[in-house]
């Protein structure tokens, strides 16, 4: 039999065992205070999500859907969130919901300045691409396992693993962005006397708004769909009912938890896609 020779093979994953290890014996309190940090951020946008009656939500569906591109579409998706609630399953999507926006907001406040720097700075960027490639492209339950060893079961390490699938599209997309605004704009800029900041705050974010909401678009999806994925360390909501469903072998309760996902990924999906075309007619 043609095997590789067992005497050169290496176990690289011992390595990286090991560091998590030392990152979790001395950082310890470090992890402690940031698992409460997000806990704190996830329950209390489900509690403001939760103070919105269920027909002010579907209003503002359809008012937004309508505001932004055409009172069919606006229809459409307050018909959606309507399904989700006769299905039984509107407090395990607004749970859904604030674990997404947490972990959105999270990946926007790490992945936008670091995407701003990377247009900047070829080093860094030489630097960051393979990560962002190996992030990209690890699978996404490998995600699951330092999140637990961290920050053990529940939504915390949802959100950790769901901001390390989710941040790279923003990071990427804000420096391809950033890069892509004509240098004659900028030339122009500094000829008037604009400082650096002003340059990027007046010409160069502006300019590169559309692909930034383009990044956002894809890192909301990612995070929607790293969620679900979650729920096998222990996130609640839509994944948990789903996991459930498996288990059980439940066919009625895997169609009803996996359809509300879609119309939920669906509406997310539509709305930020609507927002970065609005961008680009400004």
């Amino acid at each position: 039999m043609n095997t590789f020779p067992e005497i050169i093979q290496v176990d690289l994953g011992i390595y990286v065992e090991t560091f998590v290890n030392w990152l979790t014996i001395n950082f310890q309190g470090f992890f402690d205070i940031l698992s409460e940090a997000i806990k704190w951020i996830v329950f209390n946008t489900q509690d403001v999500l939760n103070t919105v009656p269920w027909f002010i939500w579907i209003l503002a569906i359809f008012l937004l859907g309508w505001k932004i591109k055409e009172w069919k579409s606006g229809l459409s998706y307050a018909l959606m969130i309507f399904l989700i609630g006769l299905l039984g399953l509107w407090s395990e999507m607004i749970f859904t919901l604030s674990i997404v926006i947490t972990s959105v907001i999270l990946s926007i406040a790490i992945g936008i300045p670091i995407g701003i720097y990377m247009a900047y700075s070829r080093r860094l960027e030489a630097y960051i691409n393979p990560l962002l490639d190996g992030m990209q492209t690890m699978p996404s339950f490998v995600y699951l396992i330092p999140a637990m060893i961290f920050f053990g079961l529940g939504t915390v390490p949802a959100v950790f693993a769901t901001i390390i699938y989710s941040t790279p599209p923003c990071i990427r997309l804000t420096s391809l962005a950033i890069k892509r605004v004509p240098e004659e704009m900028r030339e122009a800029a500094y000829a008037f006397g604009s400082s650096p900041w002003q340059v990027l705050s007046k010409v160069e974010l502006p300019q590169a708004m559309p692909t930034i909401m383009a990044g956002i678009n894809q890192t909301t999806m990612m995070a929607m769909s790293m969620v679900v994925i979650s729920s096998m360390i222990g996130a609640k909501g839509l994944g948990e009912n789903v996991l459930i469903a498996i288990n059980r072998t439940d066919i009625a309760m895997g169609f009803n938890s996996g359809i509300s996902i879609v119309f939920l990924a669906i509406i997310i999906d539509r709305l930020t896609q609507m927002v970065s075309k609005k961008y680009e007619n400004v």
